[in-house]
């Protein structure tokens, strides 16, 4: 193996890039499991209070229709595509929220009444109808700002 180098520093090299590369290797490997955990504490931090009326949150918005129409929702009710409901991952039910197409500033005030969406990068999944009202059924999604109306108060979290 000595005459694949010429020198002390060849081999030095040699060693120094096969070890680097070994090092890359295992961070990279290391890093998804690092990015996964401070994923979940993001959800557990959502998840442990009520949201506050008047809370906004800005994101991508899709919406469903006829495929879900007639079929149970989240909360056990019947889906349909004609009113003016939507799903959020974790809001609670009946949570009233006024989502704004910030596009076209076209707004709409939808109910939840169901969870999803369950596409990363996506905060709401909105009726057809919604959809239509705001002007993103076209496109498939728009990116929105969504403001909770309901269902609490700062005041009332503190009686």
């Amino acid at each position: 193996m000595s005459f694949l180098y010429k020198n002390n520093t060849d081999r030095f090299i040699f060693i120094f890039l096969y070890l680097l590369i070994l090092c890359t290797y295992g961070f990279l490997n290391y890093l998804p499991s690092v990015l996964a955990e401070v994923s979940e504490e993001s959800k557990i931090e959502k998840h442990d209070r009520l949201p506050l009326r008047g809370e906004i949150w800005y994101g991508n918005a899709s919406w469903y229709g006829n495929k879900f129409h007639g079929r149970r929702t989240s909360n056990g009710e019947k889906f349909n595509k004609n009113k003016l409901t939507a799903a959020h991952p974790y809001l609670p039910f009946n949570t009233k929220v006024l989502v704004t197409n910030l596009k076209n500033n076209k707004s709409v005030v939808v109910r939840i009444n169901d969870r999803g969406p369950f596409i990363k990068n996506r905060i709401l999944d909105l009726s057809e109808k919604a959809a239509e009202k705001i002007d993103a059924k076209k496109h498939g999604t728009a990116y929105i700002k969504l403001q909770v109306l309901t269902p609490i108060t700062q005041d009332e979290t503190e009686t």
